[in-house]
């Protein structure tokens, strides 16, 4: 075993990876960023390497720097983690050159696997079965047009170096073929450097079941499967194990054609063979398709860890250094079930923009697993991946399992930035998902109501304006001697603003007038009850007070006197949802612009956005250009007055 590795990531994989390590008693070197000074996972660290600048290009993708590092600190070998390097050949390349082990696959392996195309030739030799599509070298545009015809609608164009749902569209007719290819190629290029794209027949009712393997360089094995179909922007969001439904089978089949893909390339560690099937008429083993082998770690292995009780990083490390597999297939069982949940920074009504900003609270249920990489205080910027945490539970049934899941994302506490943890609390309660009847386009069909937001009650505006003047929490002043003290508070809750008056009787009551109806506030037995309903925690930031109740009820602190700013986007003022790059702008002065229309590409956190036109109207003024660096609501693009257009 290593006495000492480098880990070449960061958040939560890095700090997850120091945990096995320490459990063995692997000492572990960090690498980090500008960014990343003091973040989590380098205090977890024995050591920290500065390693650059807080973007990525700067730091975590700089491979000679993280090579010398560890030359440097006596590190033996290099965990790659997921993302940044992990699946980069030629970094393998280095490593091995610099007389350090990679933990994980071989360059020739990760090379087979990398580009999806050539993966698929070679599946296709190894019996795996594929989906119908063109994964040929002519990248002509008109050749990938008529491809696209002979497949037939709808098709999805992939870039053949992608990953993370970026570099993909999904075309549903030949009028939109050349449009979304150039999207695709755009975001390839910038993604991945390389905007070479393959395009595939869209399954019209598709599951995305994937299967864990494991192989020593000489043999492999599964660890059975994981039903990833609950997806935005082809990006997983909830994951279980096993996959509601399977048949014995169909595991069966589906396993042995995932250990033969190991086999034929000879891999080493942990990897992925992602599949896609066809739900339509059940899971049968003729419908499923080989789509692309990740040869790495995958992020949603902890639910594959929960129902086999097997520590994947443990393995890697044995067999990174020499050991051959620890349990040989019919050594392998499947208990209870998991589901995985990832939590992020990201705005999901405006179509789950990545979000930043500081966590001013973060806690999580006792009893479930929370893989994580930050802590209270720390701050998701714009240079990475906005994941807050993984929340993965497990239980003897799937529904055991899923109600553990629901009550675990209910009691789950984060503040101080916008998150996905009211969606996922929704999708968890989605009757459809309960009944195991998921494929990935159930999260599009139904996203107004998962996205949609608890309004709340008169009772939660109490409860907010108490928590704000700190009575809540029986610290501030309720009363004066001789009368009772009377206050007002301004608070707003998405685009409502409403005034509190608080009336304070003693310090165990109050009396709280809003929108004319009173409701009284008393505390008894150890608690506020207010409105009939007790009160919950809550934390307080700068602006903002957050309720620890329905995910999270966030109310804004306003002070009555400020002058309120005028809308932007009513003023014809297109601005930066987020700190970003301007990738693309896409319209000029004097140019006629209609709703919806596309007139700036943002790129940030890994992702293009493209903003659009909030109205029909005529370009006065372009703000920016390509290459420039925004910060979030910076003005970018200026229509004319829509009275000086007429």
């Amino acid at each position: 075993m290593f006495q000492k590795v480098l880990i070449a990531n960061r958040g939560e994989i890095a700090c997850r990876i120091m945990e096995t390590a320490r459990k063995l008693g692997v000492e572990t070197v960090a690498v980090y960023s500008d960014a990343d000074a003091g973040a989590r996972h380098v205090v977890l660290a024995d050591q920290g390497v500065h390693i650059g600048g807080s973007a990525p290009a700067d730091s975590y993708l700089r491979g000679d720097v993280i090579i010398q590092a560890a030359l440097d600190t006596g590190a033996q070998a290099i965990h790659p983690g997921y993302g940044f390097l992990s699946e980069n050949p030629e970094f393998v390349q280095a490593v091995e050159a610099a007389g350090l082990v990679f933990i994980g696959p071989s360059s020739d392996a990760i090379r087979a696997m990398g580009l999806k195309d050539a993966a698929k030739v070679l599946m296709e030799k190894a019996g795996v079965p594929v989906v119908p599509g063109y994964h040929g070298s002519d990248q002509d545009d008109d050749v990938l047009y008529n491809e696209a015809n002979k497949i037939g609608y709808p098709v999805l164009i992939k870039a053949v170096a992608g990953g993370g749902g970026k570099g993909m569209r999904m075309v549903e007719a030949s009028s939109d073929f050349s449009t979304a290819l150039a999207s695709a190629r755009a975001e390839a290029r910038t993604g991945f450097g390389n905007d070479d794209v393959l395009v595939e027949k869209y399954i019209q009712m598709p599951r995305h079941i994937e299967m864990q393997v494991f192989g020593d360089g000489t043999d492999a094995v599964h660890l059975f499967e994981r039903d990833c179909s609950l997806q935005r922007r082809h990006q997983k969001v909830i994951e279980e194990a096993p996959a509601p439904g399977m048949t014995d089978e169909m595991r069966a089949a589906m396993g042995a054609a995932a250990v033969a893909a190991a086999r034929a390339i000879g891999y080493a560690g942990a990897g992925t063979v992602e599949f896609i099937v066809d739900a339509s008429d059940g899971l049968r083993p003729d419908r499923f398709w080989f789509m692309e082998m990740n040869t790495r770690l995958q992020v949603e292995h902890p639910a594959t860890e929960a129902v086999t009780g097997i520590d994947l990083v443990e393995w890697q490390l044995r067999v990174a250094s020499g050991e051959s597999l620890p349990l040989v297939q019919d050594e392998i069982s499947l208990k209870g079930h998991a589901f995985e949940a990832r939590l992020y920074a990201e705005n999901v009504p405006a179509g789950f923009l990545p979000a930043t900003g500081t966590l001013t609270h973060l806690t999580f249920p006792a009893g479930i697993r929370a893989d994580t990489g930050v802590r209270n205080g720390d701050t998701i910027t714009p240079f990475y991946d906005p994941m807050i945490a993984k929340i993965t539970v497990h239980g003897p049934t799937r529904a055991t399992a899923l109600r553990q899941l629901s009550t675990a994302l209910e009691q789950t506490k984060v503040a101080g930035l916008v998150t996905n943890l009211g969606f996922l609390s929704a999708l968890s309660r989605h009757d459809g998902f309960a009944a195991g009847a998921v494929d990935t386009g159930l999260i599009a069909r139904d996203l107004v109501a998962l996205s949609a937001a608890t309004p709340p009650t008169l009772a939660h505006k109490a409860m907010a304006a108490l928590a704000v003047t700190k009575l809540l929490d029986r610290q501030g002043s309720g009363f004066h001697i001789w009368t009772a003290l009377e206050q007002e508070i301004h608070l707003g809750h998405e685009d409502e603003v409403f005034e509190i008056k608080i009336k304070t009787l003693n310090s165990d009551k109050h009396i709280l007038t809003i929108e004319d109806t009173k409701i009284t506030a008393y505390f008894r037995h150890g608690q506020w009850e207010i409105g009939g309903m007790r009160a919950p925690s809550f934390a307080i930031n700068n602006d903002s007070v957050t309720l620890f109740t329905n995910a999270g009820m966030v109310f804004d602190i306003i002070d009555p006197l400020a002058n309120a700013n005028g809308s932007l986007v009513g003023a014809g003022i297109i601005v930066a949802p987020m700190p970003g790059l301007v990738r693309d702008v896409l319209c000029a002065p004097g140019q006629a612009v209609a709703e919806g229309e596309r007139l700036v590409v943002l790129e940030a956190m890994k992702m293009e956005h493209a903003l659009t036109a909030a109205r029909d109207g005529i370009v006065a003024e372009v703000l920016i250009a390509s290459g420039n660096q925004v910060e979030a609501g910076a003005p970018l693009i200026q229509l004319e007055d829509e009275e000086d257009e007429q």
